[in-house]
């Protein structure tokens, strides 16, 4: 399965819970692919102007709020919002835009969508919409539910679990053990190929009185 198909399987169930908090029953796979594809469009826009925006800020890509708020106000989930020239020209930061979109987020339209995603308490259950107790969310709760041993390593190094720790490659065998040396023998061999005879002998390592030495 590539990259693209992973990513898009695990997008599929936060939409499809996102469209039952909503109130919807049923829907077409046409129409829940077409929702999937236009959440993920709108995920990698508000990443890379969220990254655009880190990086022209602080020239890095450690995104900060203000990068993120930056970027939401690009994809025009920031309204009413003066852009930063007119905040500048006005002396004063315009936070309309964001009050407004903390008030919908947290207004009790969205009560639904939060009890789904784990952000409160499960009080009122929906017959048919298994949550988690507690605060996992749906992930979470999959990921418990295929991992009954509790090794959190099962998932380490996999797009649902931590990043793995880099270990070095030992090659048996060969003239080296290591994929770094390997490296340099073939960065040396190169070197060593492609450098003309005077360039050699004027590279060649010389002693502390200046005379070249003779290899062992």
């Amino acid at each position: 399965m590539s990259s693209n198909a992973i990513y898009t399987s695990l997008l599929r169930p936060p939409v499809l819970h996102i469209l039952r908090a909503a109130g919807f029953h049923a829907t077409k796979p046409a129409v829940l692919d077409t929702l999937v594809d236009l959440t993920a469009r709108y995920l990698i826009l508000l990443a890379s102007n969220s990254a655009t925006h880190a990086q022209e800020n602080h020239n890095d890509l450690v995104l900060t709020v203000t990068d993120v708020r930056m970027a939401l106000q690009d994809v025009g989930a920031l309204w009413p919002q003066k852009s930063a020239m007119e905040e500048n020209v006005m002396g004063e930061e315009d936070m309309r835009g964001v009050d407004k979109f903390v008030k919908w987020m947290m207004g009790e339209e969205n009560r639904e969508i939060r009890r789904v995603a784990g952000l409160i308490e499960n009080e009122d259950p929906i017959p048919g919409i298994e949550v988690p107790a507690g605060r996992d969310d749906f992930l979470t709760a999959l990921k418990k539910k295929h991992n009954k041993t509790g090794e959190s390593s099962r998932f380490q190094g996999t797009v649902m679990g931590t990043a793995a720790e880099e270990k070095p490659i030992r090659i048996e065998g060969g003239p080296v053990e290591s994929l770094q040396d390997w490296g340099a023998s073939l960065r040396a061999t190169f070197l060593k190929e492609n450098t003309p005879p005077s360039r050699q002998s004027s590279l060649a390592p010389t002693s502390s009185t200046g005379s070249p030495l003779t290899p062992i």
